[in-house]
């Protein structure tokens, strides 16, 4: 049986699907026999603005709003924003947060070298600051199962043990609010999510993704990048943040006002396309980890 009352504050940037997440958790709530309040604060989505989501359950709920020090949960689908909720948290309360960076473009200090004015993924400190801190890498695992654009089902993954709705609750509402078609990935993240051990898996993972502030370690390259447009996901002009990012211009629109990859052997890997892209759309694949699989 869940908790009588809680509160989650979810957070995170424009495109990672912190209000539709939201909704899963208070639609679990519901269907758990809960009164629910919810209430979001949107900020440029398409750009990844901030984003963030107060909810509060329990026999009667006035208010939606979490104060300072007061949420049983924190769900950060991205790193920055995960410390910047720090303060939302009770002391002792877990901190879920994903390992992915949204790195904004004033923050890129050396876009070539890949060298951020930004946090770095210091987990072992975040974790004796906070105790409890579950880090994953979110977009990697829910890729693996079938879709990079269900991480944020994989940090509910990693919420519903600690809520304890019943599986059924959690079930109904991630069929009921995911969109059509994208259930079974977002079913088989949630899964991965559940499943993944703490805090054995934190550290691993943890580790795997600090050596660069951009996830990938920096070495000389004997074969340029390789870059993966995903067109469907893709809004073309009416985004073109990666093709302003790419320091080499290695990205144009095109005639049909869709991003094509104009000059793929000038590809340092460097990843602010795959960094900033509010959709998913683009990924780089290394080419030495490529030689290896």
């Amino acid at each position: 049986m869940s908790a009588p009352r809680g509160g989650v504050l979810l957070v995170g940037v424009g495109g990672q699907g912190v209000v539709l997440a939201s909704a899963i958790v208070a639609d679990a709530a519901l269907r758990s026999g809960h009164d629910v309040k919810q209430s979001e604060v949107h900020g440029m989505s398409q750009r990844g603005g901030i984003v963030s989501s107060h909810l509060r359950w329990g026999p009667a709920v006035a208010s939606p709003l979490i104060e300072a020090g007061e949420a049983d949960v924190v769900v950060a689908t991205e790193w920055n924003e995960g410390l910047r909720a720090l303060p939302y948290l009770r002391p002792g309360a877990p901190l879920i947060v994903n390992l992915h960076r949204v790195v904004p473009p004033g923050a890129c200090r050396d876009r070539l070298g890949g060298r951020f004015g930004y946090p770095p993924l210091a987990v072992d400190a975040l974790a004796r600051e906070v105790g409890d801190v579950r880090a994953c890498d979110a977009v990697s695992i829910a890729r693996r199962v079938g879709s990079p654009k269900a991480l944020n089902s994989v940090l509910l993954g990693v919420l519903a043990p600690l809520l304890q709705f019943p599986d059924h609750a959690w079930r109904e509402a991630l069929a009921a609010h995911v969109p059509r078609g994208s259930l079974p990935a977002n079913a088989a993240a949630f899964d991965a999510g559940r499943a993944l051990r703490w805090p054995e898996e934190t550290w691993a993972q943890a580790g795997a993704a600090a050596p660069s502030p951009n996830g990938h370690a920096r070495r000389a390259r004997e074969a340029p990048a390789a870059l993966a447009l995903t067109e469907a996901w893709c809004k073309g002009r009416a985004c073109g943040i990666c093709v302003h990012a790419c320091p080499e211009l290695c990205l144009a629109i095109d005639a049909r006002d869709r991003v094509a990859v104009v000059r793929p052997e000038a590809c340092t890997g460097c990843r602010l396309c795959e960094l900033l892209c509010p959709d998913f759309a683009i990924a780089v694949h290394d080419p030495f980890t490529a030689a290896r699989r």
